[in-house]
């Protein structure tokens, strides 16, 4: 487990590192677009090309010394160097195919969840003080590493403490 951590350390301080963050204007240079223009869309406060796609563009337009004819050039180069992650409903469809859900150990919990705990996604546990969220974060800890037809992820867990609640002693019994 330590060497896949450290593995995936190593690889996003590499290359990937770079594809997850914002990417910096002065790009559009090498995509046709003139520094003269780039340094209009600086002063604009637009200093990322994730900026200018997130911008409607009636508002680009406005950008002081951009025609609307520049500003769809802007846009279509932007648009070659980021993929915003729009996606069809039908290709959206076809991922949703592959969701997992997590048993929660208790089928009526399970059913009014919709199935369970959704995985790919985040879910947030809040309540009272005694009212059992860290003993099914404990649950949760078990029972992702069940195979999938058991309603488990066939995976593995990491638990984050805040608080100082995580007790390994308690995961025997609920295996």
């Amino acid at each position: 487990m330590v060497e896949q951590i450290e593995e995936a350390d190593s690889e996003m301080n590499g290359e990937e590192a770079e594809e997850n963050g914002p990417t910096n204007i002065e790009v559009l240079e090498q995509h046709g677009i003139t520094s003269v223009d780039i340094k209009k869309l600086k002063e604009a406060g637009l200093n990322t090309v994730e900026s200018v796609l997130f911008k409607p563009k009636k508002d680009l337009i406005l950008v002081k010394g951009m025609s609307e004819a520049k500003i769809d050039k802007v846009l279509e180069a932007c648009n070659k160097i980021c993929d915003m992650g729009f996606t069809t409903a039908s290709t959206f469809l076809e991922k949703r195919k592959n969701v997992v859900y997590l048993t929660t150990g208790s089928k009526a919990l399970d059913t009014l969840l919709g199935s369970g705990i959704e995985s790919g996604s985040i879910t947030e546990i809040f309540g009272e003080f005694r009212t059992g969220k860290t003993q099914l974060c404990h649950t949760l800890c078990v029972t992702c590493q069940l195979p999938v037809k058991d309603g488990g992820g066939a995976g593995m867990a990491m638990f984050i403490d805040t608080e100082g609640t995580f007790r390994p002693e308690r995961l025997v019994p609920i295996a």
